[in-house]
């Protein structure tokens, strides 16, 4: 996975738990792809403070989803449900009873409710 869009995730997760700050330097940097310069300049810091905290910020996310692991459990569950989804619509194309095709259907729509 790209690591904009992994520290991006990441962030949608565990943001809360960082400084204010560090938030709001990874939003800026990953989710409103702002340059160092620009964030420095925007509060104020220097370019290097601003690195430095994003830096922080990103090794306390990975320390997170290493210790919790809610990014890897979210994306395993998506894998598994999308490969659910695949085999109930290749069970209604081969099978025509129509039984199998409702209960089919409910589960399908049951699935579709969690992603």
């Amino acid at each position: 996975m790209e690591k904009k869009v992994e520290i991006s995730m990441l962030c949608q997760i565990y943001g809360k738990l960082l400084t204010e700050k560090q938030f709001n330097y990874i939003n800026d940097y990953y989710n409103n792809d702002l340059s160092l310069s620009e964030i420095a300049e925007n509060y104020g810091i220097t370019r290097q403070a601003a690195r430095d905290n994003i830096k922080k910020g990103e090794s306390k996310l990975f320390e997170y989803e290493e210790k919790l692991g809610i990014m890897k459990t979210t994306i395993n569950t998506e894998q598994k449900i999308a490969k659910i989804l695949s085999q109930i619509a290749t069970i209604k194309t081969q099978y025509s009873d129509e039984k199998i095709a409702k209960i089919l259907e409910h589960i399908k729509n049951e699935l579709d409710e969690i992603v």
